[in-house]
């Protein structure tokens, strides 16, 4: 979960009505084409994200816990690469993606749901006896999440502003262990968010001509930072275990995604809207 910044930036941008009009007094409507783009990229991931999510439900209905468990992280990506969108929607986030800490009973809250709550149930209590429920309201939310994305017009503010977000979050939160801490399949999502950012990024690239070594800073830190990530690929596609990182890898990741955090931060600005 980024947190409260970009739910506050949706408010304040008043998403549910932006529209052409609104987006005639930001400051260039050189931001319609990425925006649409980006838009595009957000709804393959949302389809992708509810096709994954239907499969894990049906590991779980099937009592199929190590299949269960094999589906959880990559299905968990698509989440994270829209991250800056799918928090708009702060009821659905804070039922697919909150963890046992924002509730008072933790783990045995019966409000604690989505994503972490199976995760849970997978990896420490090693059963899909309790989890039935929880699955089918995971894939509840996925839907009405990937239906509400479908008639949204994008705040730029948020779309500008995720980039940085998603690379904030991992350096402010995740690198800790605290958002997969029953699988440690950390990497996973590190890797979603990173993939999330760089596509704003890209997106966004050619508004930026004007600032060559911005740029050439920008590019560079995404180079290391996925140089960095590819230390812990594994031959199938996926990431090892977090606990395999020491705490010098782990300070070297943080710091490696703090300076692409940095950058990524003053992209508003430089684009006007900060």
């Amino acid at each position: 979960m980024i947190g409260t910044f970009l739910k506050t930036t949706a408010l304040a941008a008043g998403f549910a009505g932006w529209g052409l009009a609104a987006m005639a007094a930001s400051p260039s409507l050189d931001l319609v084409a990425p925006l649409s783009d980006y838009k595009i990229y957000v709804a393959d991931n949302t389809q992708q994200l509810l096709a994954d999510t239907k499969r894990l439900v049906a590991a779980i209905k099937a009592n199929d816990v190590e299949g269960a468990k094999a589906l959880f992280a990559p299905t968990r990506t698509s989440y994270e690469k829209i991250e800056p969108i799918a928090e708009l929607f702060a009821d659905l986030d804070v039922s697919i993606d909150a963890r046992a800490d924002d509730y008072e009973q933790g783990e045995k809250d019966p409000k604690f749901t989505g994503f972490h709550r199976i995760e849970y149930g997978l990896w420490v209590e090693g059963s899909t006896a309790h989890l039935q429920d929880y699955a089918d309201k995971l894939l509840a939310d996925v839907t009405d999440l990937d239906s509400r994305i479908a008639a949204l017009t994008f705040p730029p503010e948020a779309v500008v502003g995720g980039a940085a977000a998603l690379m904030e979050e991992v350096a402010a939160t995740k690198i800790s262990g605290e958002e997969d801490r029953y699988s440690r399949t950390d990497l996973w999502d590190f890797d979603a968010n990173f993939e999330g950012a760089k596509e704003i990024y890209e997106l966004l690239r050619p508004m930026l001509q004007d600032d060559p070594d911005f740029i050439e800073k920008c590019d560079d830190n995404f180079d290391t930072v996925d140089q960095v990530l590819a230390k812990y690929r594994t031959a199938d596609g996926g990431y090892v275990s977090y606990e395999h990182l020491s705490d010098g890898d782990r300070t070297i990741l943080s710091a490696k995604v703090n300076t692409l955090a940095e950058d990524l931060s003053t992209l508003e600005g430089k684009l006007g809207l900060g």
